[in-house]
């Protein structure tokens, strides 16, 4: 049966195969769906920085600054 999901080949080296696989022993789940929850949670991460870096880049300069109280009337 087709899977909706996008495969993708990996060469790991040996001390990556055996944490991952490790990881995902002590989970019990397989190793590709620990590695897809891992690829996932490194993404949420990087967005994370990519927006931490936004927002400081958005904080310098000369902009208005608003209390509380003055948004929220």
């Amino acid at each position: 049966m087709p899977t909706t999901k996008q495969r993708i080949a990996l060469a790991l080296d040996p001390d990556l195969d055996f944490a991952l696989r490790a990881v995902a022993e002590r989970a019990n789940v397989p190793v590709a769906t620990k590695a897809a929850e891992l690829l996932r949670e490194a993404l949420e991460m990087h967005e994370d920085i990519v927006f931490a870096q936004l927002a400081d880049s958005r904080m310098k300069g000369k902009a208005k600054w608003l209390s509380h109280d003055q948004v929220w009337k």
